[in-house]
Parts: C-alpha cells; sequence; structure tokens
C-alpha cells in the first residue's frame, strides 16, 4: 500500500494498514542538535524515510526565523528576539482605517507571505512526481483569520468584530480574495489535501466567541473550503489553542482533517468532539516533551492512541521539537510513534 492510500484511508475512515506520523524540528532545534539530529534522523528510516547525511543546513534560517526586525509581503513588520523560532508581527499596516483605500495586498500566485512563490511550473512537475511515486499530493493556502489581525492589530480587529465598521467587510473580502485564487490555482494542480493554517486558540478558549466566529469568519472559511471539497480534495486545517467550540461550525464549514494542540482541547475533549467525525491529525504535547522522562512520553503517545485511535482510522499523530526538547526525549518521540504506527498493523 503506498503512503497516499493510506494516508487518504485514514482521512476517510477507510481501514488504514498504519498510523501516519509526521516529526518536525523548528530551525532552531536544527541549530541545536546538529549533526547528532543526522544520527537520529538514520535512526528512524520509518519515520524519516531515505536521508542523506549533509542535507541540512543548520545554521540557515531565512528571514522569518532570523533574529531582528523585517516587513512580510502584506507591510506587517515582524520581531524575532530568538534565532530558530518564529516571531510575532508588532507593525500593523491596517491599524488606522484611513489607509484602507490605498492598501495594496500582494499578488497570490507571485508573492507569498514571505518572499516570492515558486515557479507553478516547477510546482506542477513536483506535483506530478509525488503523485507517481505514490505519495500524498498536498497544495496549501494561507493564513486568513491571522492575516486580520496581522494587518489590523489584534486589539483593533476584536474591536471590529463588536462594533461592526464598514471597512471590516471590505478587509475580509480582500484577504478572502487573495486566498481564493491562491486555493483555485492550487485546485488546477489536483491536489489530494489542500492545508491550511490558523491559530484559533488561546490556551483555554476560542479568541473568539462561537457567534462572532460565525458571523464574520466561517463564511470566509466556507468559501475557501467548499471549492476544495467539490474538487475531491481534503481540507487540512492547522489550529493552535483550545478550539472545542468552534470544531461544529469547522466540520460544517468544509474541514476533514483537524490538526489540533492535544494540551489545550484535552484528549477526552477531542474524543468527545472530533472523534469519528474528522480525522484528528494530533499536534501531541510540545510543552511536555522538554520535561518529561521517556517513559512519560511513551506514556503520552499510547494515552493518545488508547483514546483516539480507531481500526477504521481517522487519527495521525504529530510530533513538533523545539530547541528545549533533550535528544533523549527527541529519540523517546521517535520510538513511541513507531510503535503507534503500528498499533493496528
Amino acid at each position: 500500500m503506498t503512503e497516499r492510500e493510506n494516508h487518504l484511508r485514514c482521512i476517510e475512515f477507510r481501514r488504514p494498514k498504519w498510523i501516519p506520523v509526521v516529526v518536525y524540528f523548528l530551525p532552531a532545534a536544527l541549530h541545536r542538535h546538529r549533526e547528532r539530529l543526522e544520527d537520529l534522523i538514520l535512526r528512524h528510516p520509518v519515520i524519516f524515510g531515505p536521508y542523506r547525511r549533509g542535507s541540512i543546513d543548520f545554521d540557515s534560517f531565512g528571514p522569518a526565523y532570523a533574529e531582528g526586525f523585517y516587513v512580510d509581503n502584506w507591510g506587517c513588520t515582524w520581531q524575532n528576539i530568538l534565532p530558530g523560532m518564529e516571531g510575532q508581527p508588532v507593525g500593523h499596516p491596517l491599524a488606522d482605517y484611513s489607509l484602507l483605500d490605498s492598501y495594496r495586498p500582494p499578488d497570490p500566485l507571485t508573492q507569498a507571505e514571505r518572499g516570492p512563490r515558486p515557479d507553478w511550473e516547477q510546482v506542477a512537475a513536483q506535483v506530478e512526481k509525488a503523485r507517481q511515486e505514490g505519495k500524498l499530493v498536498w497544495g496549501h493556502g494561507d493564513r486568513f483569520f491571522e492575516r486580520l489581525h496581522f494587518l489590523r492589530g489584534f486589539s483593533a480587529l476584536m474591536i471590529d468584530f463588536v462594533e461592526c465598521p464598514p471597512e471590516l467587510n471590505r478587509l475580509i473580502e480582500m484577504v478572502l480574495q487573495y486566498n481564493l485564487a491562491l486555493v483555485h490555482k492550487w485546485l488546477s494542480l489536483r491536489p489530494d489535501i489542500m492545508s491550511f493554517g490558523d491559530d484559533l486558540g488561546t490556551q483555554n478558549a476560542a479568541m473568539v466567541s462561537p457567534e462572532t466566529f460565525r458571523r464574520h469568519l466561517k463564511p470566509a472559511y466556507a468559501r475557501m473550503f467548499q471549492p476544495c471539497r467539490e474538487a475531491g480534495a481534503h481540507v487540512r486545517l492547522h489550529s493552535d489553542g483550545c478550539i472545542l467550540e468552534l470544531v461544529d461550525d469547522l466540520i460544517d464549514a468544509g474541514v476533514t482533517v483537524l490538526n489540533p494542540q492535544v494540551r489545550a482541547n484535552t484528549l477526552e475533549g477531542l474524543r468527545r468532539t472530533c472523534k469519528g467525525r474528522v480525522c484528528i491529525h494530533l499536534d501531541l504535547d510540545r510543552q511536555l516533551f522538554p520535561f518529561a522522562t521517556p517513559k512519560q512520553i511513551r506514556e503520552h503517545v499510547e494515552e493518545a492512541v488508547e483514546v483516539l485511535a480507531s481500526p477504521e482510522g481517522g487519527l495521525a499523530l504529530y510530533a513538533e521539537i523545539g530547541p528545549d526538547v533533550p535528544l533523549e526525549n527527541i529519540e523517546a518521540v521517535c520510538s513511541a510513534l513507531e510503535w503507534a504506527r503500528e498499533r493496528f498493523s
């Protein structure tokens, strides 16, 4: 069975042969552990696949992960105080709505958030190569809610949601049209899944009430997600924070794969709201990884599988590794995921 077929079976609850697992290293983790991480990658080919030593540049961060300030293609100013970690926006080009008339967003087909987009002919060739190799073909949408508050400023956007100035709808439509152009371009390449990312939660609750979400955000998400579903592509949404109160609306808008954080939402919360209804691409507890023992990490993964997994599918596991995770714990994460992968084989 190919990777693509197994992953689609997982998403569609059609009894996958194995649970899909992914380990992702933040640039700061690569920078800290360097060649020792290469040794680890080579010890776990089931997770990482073929790897050639020397393939990673441990010191290349790019503007998004470099220390200091930079301005993205939307005109938002970012500040980063820790190399290898993503910073946060500190300058908002539409903090004053009087600037909206003269503001121009970037070209969605030639300009990404940071830097130029890859040549679409090259992207098409990569997509076809992945398809021929039996790999899942991914398309990539862009931020929506996050882009709204990056442009406006978080507090100002929250006030807009209450006061509903006429400029708010113009702002929403502008960001939506950028995203729709990108979505339709990707759909022309026939991806298996379109991936989006928008952090909608805090540690304890959603950033907006369900009522506010339905009024101002859900219609735009539906306009982005429904064309994907109509084209036969699944919709994956990554969203940090506690989003349990938004799950019903996200599924209704078209999400078929949800990438939530386990600590903010709890296993029981995800079991209650998501299990059997949407494929859970579970973001394992990255706040646990730096401080736990290897035994505790194994128990964490085992509990996640026990609560959320099913032979029918609907669970994939994702582990993000930051610079504060010691090597022995990274090893424990990989070993636990190898066990989880074969849970129903």
